[in-house]
């Protein structure tokens, strides 16, 4: 069935977001329709509205949620109404290469429903009747959301559904870049750079992990005091330094084992790659602009043997890690609670926005009725 839902919808590149009021319709084979009790809004949301992610307006924002069935599509066995779910913006079509090998992540279907259900079709439509695109297949900072469910990861009860909303893409992206990508492993020196939502759990992530030191590298001094609340040993304040490399490469005599980058910036990554000392690993977390380009001094690979790789989703297996990481958040292991700083209603999604920007939150959160 046809559902009302008020939504978040970026109608221009480089202008505010909007709310309004939209038509989700009911699924169709393959998929089902959920209500959505929280979305996290997350800078990736921020970069579709700038054009960094070049997804097309009219567009649904909203990738990192949570909520519940409320109706099931033909052909659908895995989920039933009054299930529990959290989006992924990754589709996973199970059958691919990259699938069957164990990298849902890098399903070589996925680019099918960048901004589209993988049929290449929407659920989704204005007050005029006219298609909106979604967020990575997603489209869920808005009430009602029909996703595929390739898009769809099902837990147990028992969480708060805003609590697991951030385990879409936040901390997932975070702690997966460190415990799938890199294997941090105990009595390591490690360096996050940038102290956003992602940063916060990479930082979370070394601290899990046993990292012997976790130095967290920002210029805002209130994302560095988080930071600490998280697990980092040390910080390093940009406004106080002329190079961070240099100054991690001080603090530690010689550089870290592993460094992250959470920005989405070439000279950040370039940084983060020369705070490595020898054998060590630079994984880049952050979305650059496709523009952007890293450079590096590549006789340091082979004299160093250090590693630059990339990590997307924190190299997870959805079906496999969200759960896993919300058993994680129950046996008082990784902090879910903590990252929300503060929930807005969908009304308030532009103020929402407006303090990311400005650096509030540690995570911002709209929470539905």
């Amino acid at each position: 069935m046809d559902r009302q839902a008020k939504a978040v919808v970026c109608r221009e590149w480089g202008q505010p977001v909007q709310v309004e009021t939209i038509t989700v319709e009911g699924p169709k084979r393959g998929e089902i329709t959920l209500k959505i009790a929280a979305c996290g809004v997350c800078h990736s949301d921020l970069s579709a509205t700038t054009g960094k992610i070049q997804y097309p307006p009219p567009l649904v924002l909203g990738h990192e949620a949570a909520g519940v069935v409320v109706e099931v599509g033909e052909g659908v066995t895995d989920f039933q109404e009054g299930d529990h779910v959290v989006s992924s913006f990754i589709s996973m079509c199970g059958k691919c290469r990259q699938c069957v090998r164990g990298r849902p992540v890098l399903c070589e279907n996925a680019r099918k429903a960048m901004f589209t259900l993988p049929d290449g079709t929407v659920r989704t439509k204005d007050a005029n009747g006219e298609p909106l695109n979604v967020f990575g297949a997603c489209g869920v900072m808005a009430e009602y959301a029909t996703m595929h469910v390739d898009n769809c990861v099902k837990v147990e009860p028992g969480v708060p559904l805003q609590n697991a909303a951030l385990v879409g893409c936040a901390v997932m992206t975070g702690v997966g870049a460190v415990f799938n990508t890199a294997r941090v492993e105990p009595g390591s020196r490690t360096a996050v750079f940038g102290i956003g939502g992602v940063g916060l759990n990479a930082i979370q992530g070394c601290a899990t992990a046993g990292a012997e030191m976790v130095i967290a590298v920002d210029n805002n001094p209130k994302k560095l005091a988080m930071a600490k609340e998280f697990g980092a040993t040390h910080t390093v304040d940009l406004n106080e330094v002329d190079d961070a490399a240099k100054a991690i490469k001080k603090l530690t005599g010689g550089g870290v084992d592993y460094a992250f980058e959470c920005v989405g910036a070439g000279p950040v990554v370039e940084q983060a790659y020369k705070a490595l000392g020898r054998g060590g690993t630079a994984v880049v977390v952050g979305v650059a602009d496709p523009k952007d380009k890293t450079s590096i001094t590549t006789l340091t690979l082979p004299a160093d043997e250090r590693t630059l790789k990339g990590s997307w989703l924190g190299s997870s297996r959805p079906q496999h890690d969200f759960p896993r990481i919300l058993g994680l958040y129950k046996a008082g292991k990784l902090k879910l609670d903590e990252l929300i700083t503060r929930t807005y209603t969908i009304d308030q999604a532009a103020e929402a926005f407006d303090d990311m920007v400005a650096g509030k939150n540690a995570r911002g959160v709209i929470v539905f009725d």
